[in-house]
């Protein structure tokens, strides 16, 4: 029997988070507890992003980006229902505010913004900070991060349509190096999943792959 896109991302994201776990405690730097799927919302592709987030396998997690709708909190709200009934993660983009007013478990600051992760994080030390970088450059400069979000891996939409994709080599060259635990994001469906095998990705990250996959029909 064929397995479906959810299965396949779920199991390839598990075995990835399982692995960069045991190279962390081999290398004596056990990292935090993160999910090894993360749901990006986006309020074109996703629009009602709660009910993907709700039929997630327990653990995932979720990062609102609300792009400064006028409806953020109630879907901010929507979505920390969701993940609390799927024991999962709720990280907010670039605004603490809103993090704080709908109770989320950490900011995610896009790669313009990572100076503020160190401040953050020693202001909120109970919370996850993770960031999105482009490019070994940016990751090797980024402080404070629990956890990078490396992307395009492969050819992607929304706003990394026009950047080249890393490719799985140069992914690989970068993740490996870095000091934080990193996700990778672009163009990952069940199919290119397996291509990060050994790739040293913490987890899968993703937005339309994901909705199709775990989202309503």
């Amino acid at each position: 029997m064929n397995r479906s896109d959810a299965e396949i991302l779920w199991e390839v994201a598990s075995l990835l988070a399982r692995d960069a776990a045991n190279v962390s405690r081999a290398a004596g730097r056990p990292g935090p507890n993160l999910p090894p799927l993360l749901f990006f919302t986006d309020p074109v592709r996703t629009p009602r992003p709660w009910e993907t987030a709700v039929r997630l396998p327990a653990g995932s997690g979720v990062v609102f980006r609300a792009f400064g709708a006028a409806d953020a909190r109630e879907t901010g709200l929507r979505l920390r229902e969701a993940t609390r009934r799927r024991d999962g993660l709720l990280l907010v983009g670039l605004d603490a505010e809103l993090a704080e007013a709908v109770e989320a478990d950490g900011v995610h600051l896009p790669e313009r913004a990572l100076g503020r992760a160190s401040a953050l994080a020693a202001a909120r030390p109970d919370w996850r900070i993770t960031g999105a970088v482009h490019s070994a450059g940016a990751l090797s400069g980024a402080e404070g991060l629990d956890a990078a979000v490396l992307s395009p891996v492969f050819a992607a939409g929304g706003s990394s349509a026009d950047r080249p994709p890393l490719g799985v080599e140069a992914f690989r060259a970068t993740a490996l190096g870095a000091t934080p635990p990193v996700y990778a994001l672009g163009g990952i469906d069940s199919g290119a999943a397996r291509r990060l095998a050994g790739s040293g990705a913490c987890g899968i990250a993703g937005v339309s792959a994901i909705q199709a996959a775990f989202g309503p029909d």
